[in-house]
């Protein structure tokens, strides 16, 4: 059995990778779904169902977990699939599977509370705030998880999300470095600006941006700290695991990489970011 990962694109290896340093024993199956990628500017049903045909896809290949390492999929779908698809799944492939998210690790990391938790509300009035900018895409933005979820635990964390509608397309495309710290800066200025100031902490509310985290750390202010979805993705991986043994992860340390797009070798950025050179086979 294996821990399945999916994204729409490329931009689940920053998650993907994080995993595999975690988990070096495990076997892997990562999907992207490039041949519908980028998922941000999608109506959110054909998010649902695209995300359900990556996940359908996954477990056919022996994954017992699948991990949405795609912050729009599991904003727009996750909830959906588990309550009103997977318990009758389950029971077609007759074992236990289940698919998880990036974004209740996020929201747990950024809070520093654990998902169940609720604040009680008492009217008290929040003598400072503590900023928090999300830059994602549109279809996340939209659907304000990150403001409802911490709003829902922290009254005193004000969240400002930035929809940066051409970026993941860029880094999918290999855009050129000085067009994405163009665009980079260029979000980073419009939140600043709706502020009034710079956020204390920003979440990089798209796993394709972590591979120009470094243009986001340019462009923010010294000292302004960027909470990473990859860490806190394995960290509560590793934590669900081990509550779960039915979820087997394999032991053969197998490394499978999937696509719906163009199979064959990766672009240099992705490389770059990766470390080695990096081949995609046909889904």
């Amino acid at each position: 059995m294996a821990i399945g990962v999916f994204d729409s694109g490329v931009g689940g290896l920053t998650v993907h990778h994080r995993l595999v340093e975690r988990f070096p024993n495990a076997d892997f199956v990562y999907l992207a779904d490039q041949a519908n990628a980028p998922y941000g500017g999608r109506p959110g049903e054909e998010i649902v169902d695209l995300t359900r045909a990556g996940c359908i896809r996954l477990f056919e290949a022996g994954c017992d977990v699948v991990v949405l390492a795609c912050n729009t999929a599991a904003s727009v779908a996750l909830r959906r699939l588990q309550q009103t698809w997977l318990p009758r799944y389950r029971q077609q492939l007759g074992r236990p599977v289940n698919v998880l998210g990036i974004v209740v690790p996020t929201i747990e990391a950024a809070t520093g509370l654990p998902w169940e938790h609720e604040a009680e509300r008492r009217g008290e009035k929040v003598e400072k705030l503590d900023v928090l900018a999300v830059f994602s895409t549109p279809a996340t933005a939209r659907s304000r998880v990150y403001e409802i979820e911490i709003d829902k635990r922290r009254q005193d964390v004000a969240v400002f999300s930035e929809p940066c509608p051409e970026l993941a397309r860029m880094i999918e495309q290999n855009a050129p470095r000085d067009d994405l710290v163009r665009v980079v800066g260029e979000h980073v200025q419009a939140v600043t600006t709706r502020i009034g100031r710079a956020p204390d902490r920003a979440i990089l509310g798209c796993t394709h941006y972590e591979i120009v985290a470094d243009l986001f750390q340019a462009a923010l202010p010294a000292g302004v700290p960027l909470i990473r979805q990859p860490d806190a993705t394995a960290d509560a991986l590793a934590l669900y695991l081990g509550r779960h043994p039915e979820f087997r992860q394999g032991d053969g340390g197998g490394r499978r990489f999937l696509t719906t797009g163009r199979p064959g070798a990766q672009h240099s950025l992705v490389e770059t970011f990766w470390g080695a050179p990096l081949s995609f086979e046909p889904a």
